[in-house]
């Protein structure tokens, strides 16, 4: 066994010794600054490749600026939005607003931006419900229901999007022609042109009806709130489910009949040719797209949705089955909202890569927003702008996404002592 003895003495030198040191080169500081020095400090020497960096970067993007500018005046073109105004000449199969082929392009690109925020939000709540449902499913102790369940999504994580988006089009596009229609009831009617049904008319009072849904939304909304405070404070539970569920549709119901009926059915009627008018038609191509991207993402939602229910502890179950909660109240009350502070985040990342993949439908001819761009860019050749567009529009609602389930995530997250 050794020992070590400080000196004293020693440690007050070298005490001595650093302040000097630090002295010195205070006062070289001081002495003023010397092109040695852009080199020889590390701090300058810093600043200098940061500079050198930027400028180089700028000079790059001032080269394909020149270069891009160049390339337009060769062919005659400018970069512009001028052409947003021009007729855009083409036909839309899905329109969420009223559009004709005169229209300007502004508007054909408003209804394809509308497209795609529809096929995304379709997408979402479907591959919401399904993912947790089968990530769910995995883990019960039916053998069986969780090993189909797990080939499933085995087989639908490992084959590509876009082959599924073409096999399910493929699918629906071999149904019977319209001359065979099949028939559902009187008034819903399936053939290889897309799925027809009835479609709402809404006439003078129907404003009361649509009021009064809003006012059973807001009422629920209320009332599960207050259940869920009531059941803190108290420990006492209510139906307060199906009280909000009667909400939502016992008071439109009301107002309906109240109003005379005011809302009427458009049904989709068969001609002599045996085309459908009337009603409304979903595509084969949006029922392929919002399909196969609920199917892919909801397939990678149940992996995380199973991984967040792992992640909390068993003794959580255990305690729930010791005050005698049944396995669904322990699932919604006890599992589910722990098991979401794990899901979120990369929930959120699942969101977003279905919004992007929703871009996709250019393969099947569904007319969103990049389909509809890239016949514009085909017809006015404006490329540039159009391709800005694309990158501005899919920024744009990522960050949206993100926002709103940062905020989710916030709302939900733990609040320590």
């Amino acid at each position: 066994m050794s020992f070590r003895f400080s000196d004293p003495g020693l440690n007050h030198t070298g005490s001595i010794r650093k302040q000097q040191l630090l002295a010195q080169n205070s006062l070289h500081e001081r002495d003023g600054f010397t092109l040695s020095r852009l080199w020889t400090d590390e701090r300058y020497r810093g600043i200098v490749s940061q500079v050198g960096v930027v400028l180089l970067v700028a000079l790059a993007l001032l080269w394909v600026v020149n270069n891009t500018r160049t390339n337009l005046d060769s062919r005659g073109l400018e970069i512009g939005f001028g052409f947003l105004s021009d007729p855009a000449g083409i036909g839309i199969g899905v329109s969420l607003l009223e559009y004709d082929s005169r229209d300007t392009w502004l508007r054909a690109m408003t209804i394809g931006l509308l497209n795609t925020i529809l096929v995304s939000a379709m997408g979402i709540v479907a591959a919401t419900i399904l993912g947790f449902t089968a990530g769910i499913l995995r883990l019960i102790p039916n053998w069986l229901v969780s090993r189909i369940v797990a080939t499933w999504v085995e087989f639908t994580r490992n084959v590509p999007l876009l082959l599924q988006i073409i096999f399910w089009w493929s699918i629906l596009l071999s149904l019977p022609t319209v001359h065979e229609t099949l028939h559902i009831g009187d008034s819903v009617f399936l053939n290889n042109s897309g799925i027809s049904a009835p479609s709402p008319i809404f006439e003078t009072g129907s404003s009361a009806v649509i009021i009064a849904l809003a006012i059973g939304v807001v009422a629920a909304w209320s009332l599960l709130r207050y259940a869920r405070k009531r059941q803190a404070a108290t420990g006492e539970t209510m139906p307060a489910g199906w009280m909000a569920l009667g909400l939502i549709v016992g008071l439109p119901l009301i107002a309906y009949f109240l109003s005379g009926q005011p809302i009427g059915w458009d049904n989709p009627e068969a001609n002599r040719f045996g085309r459908l008018r009337g009603g409304f038609t979903i595509t084969p191509e949006l029922v392929a797209l919002w399909f196969a991207l609920s199917t892919y993402t909801a397939a990678f939602i149940s992996e995380i949705v199973r991984a967040g229910i792992l992640s909390v502890s068993r003794g959580q179950t255990e305690a729930s089955s010791s005050l005698g909660l049944s396995g669904w109240q322990t699932t919604r009350l006890i599992i589910v909202p722990q098991a979401l502070r794990v899901i979120i985040p990369p929930l959120t990342s699942q969101y977003l890569n279905l919004t992007k993949n929703s871009s996709l439908a250019l393969a099947v001819g569904f007319q969103d927003f990049v389909g509809i761009g890239s016949q514009a860019q085909n017809q006015t050749g404006q490329a540039i702008e159009i391709v800005f567009s694309w990158m501005v529009v899919y920024v744009s609602l990522s960050l949206l996404t993100s926002a709103f389930m940062n905020w989710y995530n916030a709302r939900i997250a733990l609040v320590e002592r």
